[in-house]
């Protein structure tokens, strides 16, 4: 039987419960109707249940879907999504330089496919163990002699038994261990930075929500997407319009699905993180609210200074807290991992206090804990490409989405493809595979310019 991931209701409910607890909503009263009734939680790592329940328990699943919204949040105030809002409560948000500056081409043009180069690796390096629990992970490197995480991960030396144990990404692990990597593999952490271009590229940097809208709709297969975006895709078929699109039964909307859609508004901005951070926060509006959008405000904004020439990874992540609410949650776990990375030599303890801080309470895909792990290990790595990249993806939870954007910003640092190691962007072979538009095949020499003639649009 077909089991739509991420849209059933019935599954949509545990998830919902927990978004509650988590931005102060009081929902006991609704939690103990949907158990009474022998509502299940949610699955703790598919995107949909075993098996199928009745039709009443489909029925009041949506009932109380409804009624959840409509709860008070005792966080409202501190944790706006409107982009004025946020705006007043930043005191620090970053001045625009006016007119745009003019960005040398090939200097800036070799910055960005660092950064195409950077997101790609740090993509595929997370790709095998996405959705592995931390002690898997740190097991199975371990086993091959890649720990601490220094290279590919890879099956070759590895225990059967361990293997099988802790089986690798299903998705994945075909094109990316070390012995069958060829070229860079589809991914949505690809997908998005390549439908921010073709927003650009036909709306300008003035785009609206709704235009992102639009090219979704043309442009996006419904089957590649996640959580929060597929939740928006099925509300924008219903006749929902943006910025109901995010809220509506979309327990994800503060997951990680607009961080990484960022790079894009960063690349395109250098220089400019209020407006990568505005232009960031556009996108995100269709799919997420409060934390989900500043985690992309955040990402952009970093991106947005690194982008500029700004070699200072811990001055970038200082501008992007900027942009963000200094009441809310993610500057609180942003802050906190920051100062862990700098009071622990060991990334390792590092890493075993934020999943202490956060693993309990939030979805190993939501975008708290994973943007605290993307600080920190760009705090921790203080500018190296590969310890960034390595970092990210030893933490654990979104593995993937955390190794590209600390690989986009690491490669930004970096300045360069040749300042890569080649091991890390030989194997990409200059070729990105996508179901998205005409892109599929294409190198990341050409993904630079076509980012650089965005970026130099007015």
């Amino acid at each position: 039987m077909l089991r739509l991931t991420w849209v059933q209701p019935e599954d949509l409910v545990g998830h919902e419960l927990r978004q509650a607890a988590l931005d102060g909503r009081e929902a006991s009263a609704v939690a103990a109707r949907w158990h009474a009734a022998g509502g299940p939680p949610a699955p703790l790592a598919a995107g949909a249940s075993a098996r199928p329940v009745s039709r009443y328990l489909r029925l009041l699943a949506n009932d109380l879907l409804d009624e959840l919204a409509e709860l008070p949040s005792s966080l409202a105030d501190d944790e706006p999504s409107d982009l004025g809002a946020i705006q007043a409560l930043c005191p620090e948000w970053p001045v625009s330089p006016g007119a745009p500056a003019a960005w040398d081409g090939p200097v800036f043009e070799a910055r960005l496919e660092a950064a195409w180069l950077g997101r790609a690796a740090g993509c595929l390096l997370g790709k095998p163990v996405e959705k592995l629990p931390l002690d898997a992970i740190r097991a199975l490197a371990r086993a091959a002699g890649n720990w601490p995480l220094a290279g590919w991960f890879t099956a070759r030396g590895v225990p059967a038994e361990l293997l099988a144990e802790h089986p690798w990404n299903r998705r994945s692990a075909a094109t990316s261990l070390a012995e069958n990597i060829d070229g860079m593999p589809e991914d949505d952490d690809l997908n998005y930075p390549l439908l921010a271009l073709l927003v650009l590229r036909r709306h300008g940097r003035r785009f609206t929500t709704a235009d992102v809208a639009r090219v979704w709709l043309d442009e996006l297969p419904a089957g590649r997407t996640f959580t929060a975006e597929r939740i928006a895709y099925r509300n924008l078929l219903c006749g929902l319009e943006p910025p109901l699109t995010a809220r509506h039964r979309n327990p994800f909307r503060e997951w990680i699905g607009a961080l990484i859609r960022a790079d894009a508004h960063g690349w395109t901005n250098p220089g400019d993180p209020g407006a990568a951070a505005a232009q960031a926060h556009r996108d995100a509006a269709l799919t997420h609210t409060a934390n989900g959008v500043y985690a992309a405000m955040f990402t952009a904004a970093v991106i947005a200074a690194a982008a500029g020439g700004e070699r200072d990874v811990h001055a970038c992540l200082r501008t992007g807290l900027t942009v963000v609410p200094p009441r809310s949650r993610l500057v609180r776990a942003v802050r906190d991992a920051v100062r862990l990375a700098r009071e622990h030599a060991d990334f390792d303890t590092v890493v075993d206090l934020l999943h202490a801080a956060h693993g309990a309470t939030h979805h190993w895909v939501h975008a708290v804990p994973n943007t605290a792990l993307l600080a920190a290990a760009l705090t921790h790595a203080d500018g190296d490409f590969t310890a960034s990249i390595c970092r990210a993806v030893s933490g654990g939870w979104d593995t993937d989405s955390v190794g590209a954007t600390a690989g986009s910003v690491a490669g930004l640092l970096a300045g360069s493809p040749r300042s890569l190691p080649e091991r890390w962007t030989a194997p990409l072979k200059n070729r990105l595979a996508t179901s998205v538009g005409d892109f599929d095949g294409t190198g990341f020499d050409t993904l630079a310019r076509l980012t650089h003639l965005e970026a130099s649009r007015p």
